[in-house]
């Protein structure tokens, strides 16, 4: 029987940023989100209204760790920024947000959140990057394979903002914890993460 897990990846899925993905999106992903590009739409909305809360929950939870407040501050207001184009796009497409089923992929990773104070810190910061590594791989996928222009840079440029945003968790991360500690857990979470791919399977979602 063929091995129906992807073929891990030598090369930096993510960008020029330190989370280095184990394994690549299955080939068959990009046809499907492309063929059901509407559902990708509102799974997109709901993932820039999440990504906003969490900067936000992070600043509450965390204040005390260097730079994180304002980073944080910032990086909300970017996603909901970035919620705010999608919506329009939604609505051009005259599509209508509809209530957040939840996401199979962030609920895997999360369940690899330690329960230690010191620890949970770490692996939220980190969890954090991982997802944000992932959305700007499926993210530059989406930008390789629409053929509408506008969308094509839309989705190349929210790419490159995933990648910055990826680093940044990663920074704070070590900031809080150092670079080798938050290296070592890194690995492990990442080896987690292509478990918490292959058990999702595919779907017409951002992850």
């Amino acid at each position: 029987m063929k091995d129906p897990r992807p073929t891990p990846s030598r090369r930096p899925l993510s960008g020029a940023g330190p989370v280095l993905l184990k394994v690549p999106t299955d080939a068959a992903w990009l046809p499907h989100a492309l063929a059901h590009f509407d559902e990708v739409l509102v799974d997109h909305a709901h993932c820039e209204k999440k990504a906003a809360a969490n900067a936000l929950s992070l600043l509450q939870a965390y204040p005390e760790v260097p730079g994180l407040p304002a980073q944080m501050a910032r990086l909300a207001r970017e996603e909901s920024a970035h919620l705010a184009r999608v919506l329009q796009l939604m609505e051009a497409r005259g599509l209508t947000l509809t209530r957040d089923g939840g996401d199979p992929y962030a609920k895997g990773l999360q369940a690899h959140v330690r329960h230690g104070a010191h620890e949970r810190r770490l692996d939220r910061l980190l969890v954090a990057a991982i997802i944000e590594a992932r959305s700007c791989e499926r993210l530059s996928l989406l930008a390789e394979g629409l053929t509408d222009a506008p969308l094509k840079r839309f989705y190349a440029e929210l790419a490159q903002s995933e990648d910055g945003h990826q680093s940044l968790f990663f920074r704070l991360a070590a900031a809080a914890h150092g670079e080798d500690v938050a290296q070592a857990r890194l690995e492990q979470l990442l080896t987690d993460e292509a478990s918490v791919l292959v058990h999702v399977g595919l779907r017409a979602a951002i992850h």
